[in-house]
């Protein structure tokens, strides 16, 4: 148990320190090239940051654990947008572009609304078990380019939001690229040690795989995504916050379930329709809180609500055991 202990709090100092370091690095190379800091945490921060979900889900359709797989990717997803979301905003509401609204917002939207599609074969195809197959995975893969394309086509044109009344350190181009490749090293292993961690104390405890795979895994995957956009906020950079999170929701989807479904067919075990509506569900609320009440900012009650979403999903999860 102490070994686990160490590993979960090792993994959590590192994590936060290389989200520090990932935030300046890319902040600074965003500056220098004129990129947006929406396009920056869309693309390099939410790619890095969904390293850990990349490395676990794989391994784990590789070994034939795809409950883990895809509780990883549900979960972790959940947990982005009612948790990191929720406790950004608890800490200083956060602006968000009207094109992020119109645009990319509705993107993790479709891409929930997807993965539910693929995840009832049952009750759309009469099949005998839901199972998201290889077609499934390539299907998402395809999903993921044309997401890249389009993130790329708005870095072009200019027209994703700049942040203002914010100041970005600067630094040469060595330095920033020691900070990226430095931040994401830390988060990678950081979040690797958190999630063995985690995972050896929940299994001491008697809690089960499907739990483990929704919440603590999801939740230790996430903390790189958690700690970065925090990081960002209190940076004042809130498109890197909400990029992030948007990205890294799309990123686990499309990208990371897409090739561990490509690798090997994944059944859906007991991930349900439920955790499939808490998904969809969250990302409209994700939408909603944007748009209504105070327009385009999500406030710290608006957080607070997104928070005890998650608590109240969390405590059914466990009732369920």
């Amino acid at each position: 148990m102490i070994i686990y202990l160490v590993s979960l709090i090792g993994g959590l100092a590192m994590i936060l320190l290389g989200a520090n370091c990932l935030i300046d690095g890319s902040a600074s190379v965003a500056k220098r090239f004129k990129i947006s800091d929406l396009v920056i945490g869309l693309t390099i921060v939410a790619c890095g940051t969904s390293a850990p979900e990349l490395v676990i889900s794989v391994m784990s359709s590789l070994q034939g654990s795809a409950e883990m797989a895809i509780g990883n990717v549900v979960g972790s997803n959940i947990f982005n947008v009612l948790m990191i979301i929720g406790c950004t905003a608890l800490i200083l509401p956060m602006k968000v572009g009207r094109g992020t609204m119109s645009k990319e917002i509705p993107l993790v939207i479709l891409s929930s609304l997807v993965l539910a599609f693929f995840s009832n074969d049952r009750i759309i195809d009469g099949a005998s078990a839901d199972v998201i197959s290889r077609i499934d995975g390539l299907v998402l893969l395809c999903f993921f380019l044309i997401f890249m394309r389009y993130t790329f086509a708005i870095a072009r044109s200019g027209n994703a939001e700049e942040e203002e009344g914010h100041k970005v350190k600067q630094f040469s181009i060595m330095k920033s690229t020691l900070y990226i490749i430095g931040g994401l090293l830390g988060l990678v292993f950081g979040g690797q040690f958190f999630v063995d961690g985690a995972s050896g104390v929940a299994r001491a405890w008697g809690v089960s795989d499907s739990i483990i795979g929704l919440t603590l895994v999801a939740g230790g995957t996430s903390l790189p995504e958690l700690a970065t956009s925090i990081t960002a906020a209190l940076k004042k950079n809130s498109g890197i916050a909400v990029g992030n999170v948007i990205g890294s929701n799309l990123f686990n989807i499309f990208f990371v379930l897409g090739c561990s479904a490509s690798i090997s067919p994944l059944p859906m075990g007991n991930i349900n329709n439920i955790d499939m509506m808490v998904l969809v569900g969250s990302s409209l609320l994700f939408w909603l809180v944007g748009w209504f009440f105070k327009e385009r900012t999500i406030s710290r009650g608006e957080g607070a609500l997104l928070v005890l979403c998650y608590i109240a999903y969390t405590a059914f999860l466990i009732s369920q055991q």
